[in-house]
C-alpha cells in the first residue's frame, strides 16, 4: 500500500548512492582522499580554523532549524517571515548567512526566482563556509530570470574560488547554460565536454543544444540520441526526443531496440510495446522472433493478454530457445485470462518441447501458483515437486520444495511434510526458508513428544536468525516448554549443523564521527538550514574521505529531522541490509535507533493507548506502510502514515464524530494516526483480538481473510500466517508482527 512519486524515487536513489562511495562521487570531489578505516585512526587532527568557524556557525543557528524546516515544507508568507527576521537579527554573520540562503532556496522551489535574488546577495555578507552553495543557488537564480550576464559573472572560477566544492559539476552545467543564453555556444560546449564522463543526462542535454546552437547538428543529434535512446527513463529523455524530431532524426533500429529494452526493465510496459511494436518490421527476419516475444511480453505485463497473444500465436512454431518461450508466454496469456485448459496443454507442449529449458521452470512456478490461489492444493503440490526436481538448483527450487513441505503439512500428511522439512534444511541450509522450516520441524516434534528435538530446533533458530518473525515464536516455544527435566537426554543433530553460521561482516562495529572533517562540520550547518540533501550530501563526501561506520547514523538524522524518515530508514537498510539476523549488541544503538524510529511518538502513542493498542505495533505498521512518510500515496490512492483509503477514513470520521474532516487531513498525521488506529483497532475486535488476522485484513481486506480462514482448521494464528496464500501479505504480517518485538527490545516499556 505505501505510495512512491518520481520525486521519492529520485530521492531515495540519492540516499542509497550516499551509503557506498562511488567513481562518480569520486570524481565530483576532486580533493577526496582515500578513505582511511577508523583503526587506523589513532589520532585526530586538531581542528582546522574552518572547522571550528563552521561549528560557531552550527551553535549559533541552531534555534534556524525548527523556522526553516516549517518554511521549506510549507512555504507560507508567515515562515518567510519569521526565517527573515532571524536572517535580519543575525546579518553579515554566517547564522544569518545560512537563514538568507534558506530564504533564497525557498523561493526557489516556488520556482519565484526573482524573489530569491536579493536573499541569495544578502548571504554573501556573511558566508563562509556555505558560500559556494550561495554562489551557485545565486548564479542559478540569475539565469532562470534571464540575467544570464550576472549569473556568468557570479559562476566565474567557481572551481578555482572553491576547489574542493561539491558542486563543480552543477555550477558548470549553469554556467554553460548561461553562456548558451549569452550566444556563446562554443564555449559552452568546450566546458561540458570535461563534465561528459561519467554520463548524467542533464550534462548530454545541454550540451546537446551548445552543440545546437553552434551548428554542429551531428554532435548534437548525437548527445540527444545518447539521452533518448540510452537512458530513456531520466528527465531529459522526452526533451531530448523532442530536439531529435526538430532535427529531423529518426534513431536506428539498434538505439530503438535498446530504449524498448531499458524501458521493459524499468517496468514501462506500455511505453516499451509501443518501442517493440514500432522496430517489428524494421529488423532483419532473424532478428524479428526476438522483438516479437519482447513485445507479448511487455503486453502481457501491461495487462493487454488478448493482444499479447495474438503475436504470439501470429508468429507460429519457433525454434530452440525461442520455441520454449513462446510457450511459457502462451501459457502466461492462458492464465491470465484464467483458461486453464489453454495453460495446461501449452504447459504440456514446452514439457516436451524444453524439458530443461527454464521457461519450463516459469511456467510451473506460475501453474503452481494459480493452483494454489484456487485451494487445489494437490495439483500445485504437483507443480512444485516438479519445477523442485527437474530445476533442483534453480532460483524457486528452495522455494518450491517449502511449499511442497508445507502444503503437505496442511493436509495432514505429517510424515511426508516432517520429511520434507528435514530436506528442506539439508538441501538449501541458506535459503530464506530455513526459519519456518526449522519452526515447523520443532512444532512437529512437540506434537510428536519429542521435546527435547524440538528444543534444539528452536535454540538453533532463536540464535542464528535473531530477531526473524520465527525466532521470536521459538523462543516463545521454548519459554513454554520449560527446562529440560531429569530424563531428557540432550541430543546433538547433525542436521543442524548444515545451516551457516551468521558471517561476520554482518556485525558492524561502532565508530565515532570526525570531528575534524570539515565536510561533516558543513553538512551540520546545512543541517541547520533543514538543507537535508546539501548536508547529506557533504556527509557522503566525508564518509568517503574518512572510513568508518559513523555516516549512515548521521545522514538518517539530517533526514529525521526534516521530518523526512522514510529517507533515513532506507539509509539504513542499504547500510545493514541483513540486521534482522543479529542481535542487538551486534549493530552500534545508533543504527538500531534509525532503522526503528519512534516518529510522532506522542501522538501514536496516545492514540494507540485510547484504542487498546500496543504503540510499538501500531509503530511497527507506520513503519512498513509509509516508513512515516506522512505524505505517502499508493497507487490504490491510500494515504499517509497508515495509508488509509479516503472512503473508509470518512467512515471512521463519522463514527468519531471527528468535526469538520475532509480528506486532506490524511496528510495531516495527528489525524491520520487518530483515524488509523481506530480503523485497526475495528479489525482487532472483529478478529476477537488476533493481531495476525488483523494486520493480514489490514493489507488485503476482511473479506479475503474470512475466506481464508473458512478453508479449514488451523493450529493456531501462526499456522493461518504461513499459510495467506499472497505472498506480500504473508510477509507483511511478518515483518510488523518482527518489527513490534525489535521496538519492544529496544526501547522496553511504551
Amino acid at each position: 500500500m505505501r505510495g512512491s512519486t518520481v520525486r521519492f524515487l529520485v530521492g531515495v536513489l540519492l540516499i542509497l548512492s550516499s551509503i557506498l562511495p562511488t567513481s562518480a562521487n569520486a570524481q565530483s570531489t576532486k580533493t577526496a582522499k582515500k578513505p582511511v578505516s577508523s583503526s587506523t585512526r589513532k589520532k585526530r587532527r586538531a581542528a582546522s580554523p574552518r572547522v571550528r568557524r563552521a561549528r560557531q556557525a552550527f551553535v549559533a543557528s541552531t534555534t534556524l532549524r525548527p523556522m526553516a524546516q516549517q518554511l521549506l515544507q510549507d512555504r507560507t508568507l508567515a515562515a518567510y517571515a519569521g526565517v527573515e527576521a532571524y536572517a535580519r537579527h543575525h546579518a553579515k554573520e554566517e547564522a544569518g548567512a545560512l537563514a538568507w540562503l534558506v530564504l533564497g532556496y525557498a523561493h526557489m522551489l516556488d520556482r519565484d526566482y526573482p524573489k530569491a535574488i536579493d536573499p541569495l546577495n544578502r548571504a554573501k555578507a556573511g558566508a563562509s563556509e556555505l558560500a559556494d552553495y550561495v554562489a551557485f543557488n545565486l548564479g542559478k537564480a540569475y539565469l532562470e530570470t534571464g540575467r544570464s550576464a550576472e549569473a556568468l559573472s557570479t559562476l566565474a572560477e567557481f572551481n578555482k574560488t572553491y576547489p574542493d566544492s561539491l558542486l563543480i559539476r552543477d555550477a558548470h552545467l549553469t554556467y554553460a547554460n548561461a553562456l548558451l543564453a549569452e550566444g556563446r555556444a562554443a564555449e559552452a560546449a568546450a566546458l561540458l565536454e570535461k563534465e561528459r564522463i561519467p554520463l548524467h543526462s542533464d550534462v548530454e542535454l545541454a550540451i546537446g543544444r551548445a552543440y545546437e546552437a553552434s551548428g554542429q547538428s551531428d554532435k548534437a543529434a548525437a548527445a540527444f540520441r545518447n539521452i533518448y535512446y540510452n537512458v530513456p527513463t531520466s528527465f531529459e529523455a522526452e526533451a531530448a526526443g523532442a530536439e531529435l524530431r526538430k532535427l529531423g532524426i529518426a534513431g536506428g533500429v539498434a538505439e530503438r531496440r535498446t530504449r524498448a529494452d531499458l524501458l521493459f526493465r524499468a517496468k514501462q510496459y506500455g511505453e516499451a510495446a509501443s518501442e517493440y511494436r514500432a522496430v517489428e518490421d524494421l529488423v532483419s527476419p532473424v532478428e524479428r522472433p526476438a522483438v516479437q516475444l519482447a513485445l507479448a511480453n511487455a503486453l502481457e505485463r501491461n495487462g493487454r493478454s488478448h493482444d499479447a497473444r495474438q503475436v504470439l500465436t501470429s508468429m507460429g512454431p519457433q525454434a530452440g530457445d525461442a520455441e520454449a518461450e513462446r510457450l511459457y508466454l502462451l501459457s502466461e496469456t492462458a492464465r491470465s485470462t484464467s483458461d486453464e485448459e489453454a495453460m495446461q496443454r501449452t504447459l504440456t507442449q514446452l514439457r516436451q518441447f524444453g524439458p530443461e529449458s527454464p521457461w519450463l521452470e516459469q511456467a510451473l512456478f506460475s501453474s503452481a501458483n494459480s493452483y494454489l490461489l484456487k485451494r487445489d492444493y494437490d495439483r500445485a503440490i504437483d507443480d512444485f515437486r516438479e519445477l523442485q526436481q527437474r530445476f533442483p538448483a534453480g532460483i524457486r527450487a528452495s522455494y518450491a520444495h517449502w511449499k511442497v513441505a508445507w502444503l503437505s503439512f496442511r493436509q495432514g500428511r505429517n510424515e511426508e511434510a516432517i520429511k520434507g522439512f528435514e530436506d528442506q534444511i539439508a538441501l538449501y541450509p541458506d535459503a530464506a526458508e530455513i526459519p519456518p522450516a526449522l519452526y515447523w520441524r520443532a512444532r512437529a516434534a512437540e506434537e510428536a513428544g519429542a521435546p527435547a528435538m524440538a528444543r534444539a530446533f528452536y535454540q538453533k533458530l532463536s540464535e542464528r536468525f535473531r530477531n526473524y518473525y520465527y525466532a521470536e515464536l521459538g523462543r516463545a516455544r521454548l519459554k513454554s516448554l520449560g527446562s529440560a527435566g531429569s530424563g531428557d537426554v540432550s541430543v546433538h543433530y547433525p542436521l543442524l549443523d548444515r545451516i551457516p553460521p551468521l558471517s561476520v561482516s554482518v556485525r558492524i562495529a561502532p565508530s565515532t564521527p570526525p570531528e575534524d572533517n570539515l565536510r561533516l562540520a558543513r553538512a551540520r550547518l546545512l543541517s541547520n538550514g533543514a538543507l537535508a540533501d546539501m548536508a547529506v550530501r557533504e556527509l557522503q563526501a566525508a564518509a568517503s574521505e574518512e572510513g568508518g561506520t559513523w555516516a549512515p547514523p548521521e545522514m538518517a538524522r539530517v533526514y529525521f529531522d526534516g521530518g523526512r524518515y522514510d529517507r533515513g530508514i532506507e539509509i539504513m537498510k542499504r547500510a545493514a541490509p541483513n540486521y534482522f539476523a543479529v542481535d542487538l549488541p551486534d549493530l552500534p544503538r545508533p543504527y538500531w535507533e534509525a532503522l526503528f524510529p519512534k516518529a510522532y511518538w506522542s501522538d501514536v502513542r496516545n492514540y494507540s493507548t485510547m484504542n487498546g493498542l500496543d504503540p510499538y505495533l501500531v509503530a511497527s505498521l507506520i513503519r512498513q506502510e509509509s516508513e512515516f512518510n506522512p505524505v505517502a500515496a499508493s497507487r490504490a490512492n491510500a494515504i499517509g502514515l497508515m495509508q488509509l483509503l479516503p472512503k473508509t477514513a470518512k467512515t471512521v470520521a463519522r463514527e468519531i464524530r471527528l468535526q469538520r474532516y475532509n480528506p486532506s487531513q490524511l496528510y495531516a498525521p495527528a489525524v491520520n494516526l487518530q483515524l488509523g488506529t481506530r480503523y485497526f483497532k475495528a479489525m482487532a475486535d472483529r478478529y476477537n483480538g488476533q493481531f495476525e488476522y488483523a494486520l493480514a485484513a489490514y493489507n488485503a481486506g476482511s473479506d479475503r481473510v474470512d475466506d481464508w480462514l473458512g478453508q479449514g482448521h488451523f493450529r493456531d494464528p501462526q499456522e493461518f500466517v504461513e499459510s495467506i496464500p499472497f505472498t506480500e501479505t504473508r510477509e507483511y504480517v511478518q515483518a510488523i508482527l518482527r518489527n513490534a518485538n525489535v521496538y519492544r527490545q529496544l526501547y522496553g516499556a511504551p
